[in-house]
């Protein structure tokens, strides 16, 4: 890539052509497990449909069981860079339910690549010509049953939109390493994906607009001291209700630990400058502090 993946590093993710499952990963894993009740007797990586993979993080496996380039914490440089190895991520997947030789496995669809900043969707994937692997000595080679290839390209985002959670503890006193937020958004009802923090939608809300986000405990360490934990989340974009008028884009209530935020009401943000009542750079400039400040 031209550019580097700086933390909390990669995402990659596609939809499976079937019914299949992963049922062990090595240098990676699945973001969710999902609904694995139907497997009683083997014990499944994760059974979703469309898996979110993220990179483990150094030191989190003994060394004899790490892949060759795994586990930097989803970090890459650019291709660019003298360091070729700090470019490549590799990880392994064992998949069930996927036929058994080239013409009963299918191929996934929907891959994509997230990082911090823009991210990448992919071509439509396509067998290719399988790797051939030699042996520690050099004289046996052995080939992969099959071998898929894709192009990356800059993410769409007449399709997506992305949003950014900070939580910074100022009080040191308290530990809140076993926190909660609870946000309320029209949108929330479509997530594509949340980066670094569990999220649940509240299925008792009728409207279907409120979820819930946890914390990692790897990161929800780091608001014990003077740190930060982050997040970023991918929306699908309804084109006929996604607007940047009058903070349509903000939250329209947040909760941490069970207390409420301050928010302003949607009404108190300013207009864009081709709304009816534009407002004078300044005072846009001061209110939108104000909205920073208030999150």
């Amino acid at each position: 890539m031209y550019r580097q993946i700086r933390s909390p590093g990669w995402t990659i993710g596609w939809t499976w052509a079937n019914k299949e499952v992963i049922w062990s990963m090595v240098g990676a894993q699945a973001i969710d497990r999902g609904d694995c009740s139907n497997f009683k007797t083997n014990i499944s990586h994760s059974c979703e449909t469309s898996p979110a993979i993220v990179d483990l993080l150094p030191g989190s496996v003994p060394q004899n069981q790490q892949l060759p380039n795994c586990c930097k914490g989803g970090v890459l440089g650019s291709w660019g860079q003298r360091d070729k190895a700090a470019t490549v991520s590799w990880f392994q997947v064992s998949v069930g339910h996927s036929g058994t030789s080239r013409k009963t496995v299918k191929v996934p669809k929907g891959f994509y690549l997230l990082g911090p900043g823009a991210g990448y969707a992919c071509s439509s994937a396509a067998v290719v010509p399988p790797s051939v692997f030699l042996s520690a000595d050099g004289r046996r080679k052995t080939r992969a049953m099959s071998e898929l290839g894709f192009t990356l390209s800059h993410v769409n985002y007449k399709k997506h939109w992305r949003v950014k959670i900070s939580i910074t503890n100022f009080n040191y006193w308290l530990n809140y390493s076993h926190w909660n937020l609870v946000v309320q958004h029209p949108n929330l009802n479509n997530v594509t994906l949340v980066y670094n923090f569990t999220y649940k939608l509240l299925p008792y809300h009728s409207t279907s607009d409120t979820g819930v986000f946890y914390g990692v405990k790897e990161g929800n360490e780091l608001l014990m001291e003077a740190g930060n934990v982050q997040s970023e989340m991918i929306f699908g974009k309804d084109e006929k209700e996604f607007t940047l008028d009058q903070g349509w884009v903000f939250p329209r209530k947040v909760y941490f630990n069970g207390d409420e935020c301050l928010m302003p009401p949607p009404n108190s943000y300013p207009f864009l400058p081709k709304s009816p009542n534009p407002i004078h750079p300044l005072l846009f400039a001061a209110a939108l502090l104000l909205i920073l400040l208030a999150f």
